[in-house]
């Protein structure tokens, strides 16, 4: 089994957090932005801030993913649109997506964005890994609760990376979806 190299990826949400998370050897740093993201009740970045925050990290050769993982209902795709050009206008590493039907339309408006599927798509099988790869996902971060065996299992039978919390979930939630 080859795992590739590690990241070690850190939540951060504001200037103080994100500063810690790459002066303590963060590979990347994820984030989400005004709206439309799970970390609605913490502090997060301005869509105006994305440029800077995006050239600090890369200044300090740290990755910068942006979160739009939740679900987005129809009211919610122009914002979501604007979310998605920003991102790729800022030079992001990649989108963290909830969203199956967020796919298309990154594809459409950011064809070279990478796109990883957010835990909160509870992916606990290689076929829909698969089914995501084959919509343009080049990452899966999987479900919380799958077993190292089962881990093992997901590494050996898709070619994708995987990407998994070591801490599991801190909430009553499956997968990061709180109940």
């Amino acid at each position: 089994m080859n795992c590739g190299v590690p990241e070690l990826l850190a939540p951060a949400g504001d200037w103080e957090s994100l500063r810690a998370a790459v002066a303590n050897g963060a590979d990347a740093v994820y984030f989400g932005l005004d709206a439309l993201n799970a970390r609605q009740r913490a502090t997060n970045f301005k869509v105006a801030e994305l440029p800077e925050v995006i050239a600090h990290l890369h200044d300090h050769n740290v990755r910068g993913y942006v979160t739009l993982n939740t679900l987005v209902f129809t009211d919610e795709l122009p914002p979501a649109a604007e979310y998605v050009r920003a991102i790729a206008d800022s030079g992001a590493d990649a989108v963290i997506v909830q969203d199956v039907g967020l796919l298309a339309l990154i594809r459409r408006l950011a064809p070279t964005l990478p796109i990883h599927a957010s835990t909160q798509m509870t992916q606990t099988e290689a076929e829909g890994i698969e089914f995501l790869r084959e919509l343009g996902v080049s990452r899966v971060i999987v479900a919380r609760e799958l077993s190292l065996i089962e881990l093992a299992r997901l590494v050996e039978d898709t070619p994708l990376p995987l990407e998994v919390f070591v801490h599991g979930a801190l909430c009553v939630a499956y997968s990061g979806q709180c109940l």
